[in-house]
């Protein structure tokens, strides 16, 4: 069995080669599938209605109205599709909360009016929620 040596192990390593233009070929790709898409008879992630599916730009305000509506959700805004009883996770919305808090102290005074905005709205209205849940909860459904 021959030994080998620290030139054949360098050899045999994989290489990562950085291209300095994946974002141009990125955007190249993007354009080239929106209107391969624009074309009669393409295929389309359907939305509502049929229309094609709109996500919003990834933004510090679409970040915050995720974590605010997983929080709704846990709370009850989801009914299980085989019971069609309403789910209920107090512990996963007060995790959502709890990355909400998070969010809020690591970013003071970094926000601009409309950021700082959605997450005192966000922040207010699943606590309210929260409240309002665990309290009925606790009184026994009143």
């Amino acid at each position: 069995m021959a030994k080998e040596s620290k030139d054949d192990r360098q050899k045999e390593k994989p290489k990562i080669v950085v291209d300095d233009d994946w974002k141009a070929q990125a955007q190249a790709d993007k354009e080239k599938l929106a209107k391969e898409t624009e074309k009669p008879g393409a295929a389309a992630a359907p939305g509502e209605g049929g229309r094609a599916r709109e996500i919003p730009p990834a933004s510090f305000v679409t970040l915050v109205n995720s974590l605010a509506l997983q929080t709704m959700l846990a709370l009850g805004g989801l009914q299980d599709r085989r019971t069609k009883k309403v789910v209920v996770d107090m512990e996963l919305a007060k995790h959502h909360i709890d990355t909400l808090v998070v969010l809020d102290e690591k970013t003071k005074g970094n926000l601009n009016e409309e950021e700082k905005a959605a997450l005192d709205r966000a922040l207010y209205e699943t606590r309210m929620a929260y409240v309002d849940l665990a309290q009925r909860i606790a009184g026994g459904g009143r």
